[in-house]
């Protein structure tokens, strides 16, 4: 898998750069040798099996280490990163830890000191010459990358129970329009059947869907624009995303609020609903139900982005101060060989960030995948923490929970306008 996205990759690294449990070290040290803990927020079906790949492949590499899971459930990190932050602060680190390129990591973990450097494991793996160089700027300050990255997710995605859709006649083409799949949600509303389905137990999980909406309404150029200051969130046509993204909201199954993600998935699965837009990680959870490509499920780009791929990618850092360095680098160096990237990647529902894997073992979608992340713009997401910093991202979280209930349109674009201006990039 070749990429060629250097002009694409660096736009967003410069917005990236515009955006800008307690414990004693007596703990630490009083810990095992022969083990390594792992903290990240992989908890689902197919998160946890894709995460126990990499944990068997560095097993069969290092047998006498034991891996510690110290996964906490609450998809993006919304539970994860708080107890991350304390542990930090209280000076009790775990060895590594999952974290999004861009934005987050060098923001809340880099700056800070909180990580280590992994310049030397990056010339002694050679993968300055298999991870494209932008990706590379994007976990590195002074030259230095400071994170292994093992996926590229996109999120822009609009999955659909196929079976169910052929049921009542409907048949979805390469691509949809925000008007077609309102037609599309009044007939199956009519017939007794859920339009979209939604599981935001955790607000990030809507919040995707809003900036689904967003991208698709506003444009790739005027999206960008939202994170250096040229598009204000109290734009016209950010307006009318806003209501597009309000009448979406109206077709959601009445549970969403009690559901997490990939509870959402599974009732897309049983065919309670038809549509569901959210990343490519749902691709892991239908392969972890043993569902057929284009037989039981299909997909198209959400509304108006089909030229977009709004990145998401996970990586994991080496902790200043890891309990157990020697066993935190080998780890790291497990999760960026090319076989471990591809088997990780095929239960997970992502590609590799290596330029190198083997696309004949990857199936359609993903290799759909592969084809938009080579010819469509690369965008950041500020659900996923690449495209503004954390203080913007809890204030989206928190206006997306006040419009579900009101649907204020200007007050919705009001607050974000305000947050965008406090954070130091908005117009």
């Amino acid at each position: 898998m070749m990429v060629n996205h250097t002009n694409q990759i660096a736009l967003l690294l410069t917005l990236l750069l515009v955006a800008g449990c307690g414990g004693s070290s007596g703990d630490q040290q009083a810990a095992s040798e022969d083990q390594i803990e792992v903290f990240s927020w992989w908890t689902s079906g197919s998160e946890a099996a894709a995460l126990e790949s990499v944990f068997d492949a560095y097993n069969r590499q290092y047998p006498d280490v034991e891996v510690i899971n110290a996964s906490i459930a609450g998809g993006g990190g919304s539970a994860a990163r708080p107890v991350l932050q304390t542990r930090l602060v209280g000076n009790n680190p775990p060895d590594t830890w999952q974290t999004h390129p861009g934005t987050e990591v060098m923001g809340q973990y880099v700056v800070p000191g909180f990580a280590e450097s992994l310049d030397d494991l990056y010339r002694e793996e050679g993968w300055y010459d298999v991870f494209p160089q932008p990706l590379i700027d994007l976990v590195s300050q002074d030259g230095e990358p400071y994170l292994v990255i093992l996926n590229l997710h996109r999120s822009n995605t609009l999955w659909y129970n196929k079976p169910l859709l052929e049921r009542h006649g409907i048949t979805v083409g390469e691509a949809l329009s925000h008007d077609e799949l309102f037609a599309i949600a009044e007939q199956l509303k009519a017939a007794g059947v859920t339009p979209l389905c939604m599981g935001d137990a955790g607000i990030w999980a809507t919040g995707i869907m809003f900036e689904n909406t967003l991208a698709g309404v506003i444009g790739t150029q005027r999206y960008l624009g939202l994170w250096d200051g040229s598009t204000s969130f109290e734009d016209p046509d950010v307006k009318e995303a806003m209501t597009t993204y309000g009448r979406l909201l109206d077709y959601l199954n009445s549970d969403h609020a009690a559901l997490s993600w990939d509870q959402a998935v599974t009732k897309l699965i049983e065919g309670s609903c038809a549509f569901y837009s959210m990343g490519d990680w749902v691709f892991g959870e239908l392969m972890q139900a043993d569902l057929q490509e284009n037989v039981d499920f299909g997909w198209v780009a959400h509304p108006g982005t089909e030229d977009i791929y709004i990145m998401v990618s996970d990586g994991f850092t080496m902790a200043k101060g890891a309990p157990h360095p020697e066993h935190t680098r080998n780890i790291l160096r497990v999760m960026g060989q090319k076989e471990v990237q591809e088997d990780f990647n095929l239960l997970k529902g992502a590609i590799c960030a290596r330029t190198d894997c083997d696309r004949s073992r990857f199936g359609t979608y993903l290799n759909w995948a592969m084809d938009t992340y080579e010819n469509a713009t690369l965008v950041p997401t500020v659900v996923h923490g690449s495209a503004a910093a954390a203080d913007f991202q809890q204030a989206l979280n928190d206006a997306l929970t006040a419009f579900v209930v009101n649907r204020d349109v200007d007050a919705f674009a009001q607050t974000l306008a305000r947050e965008a201006r406090m954070s130091g990039f908005g117009k």
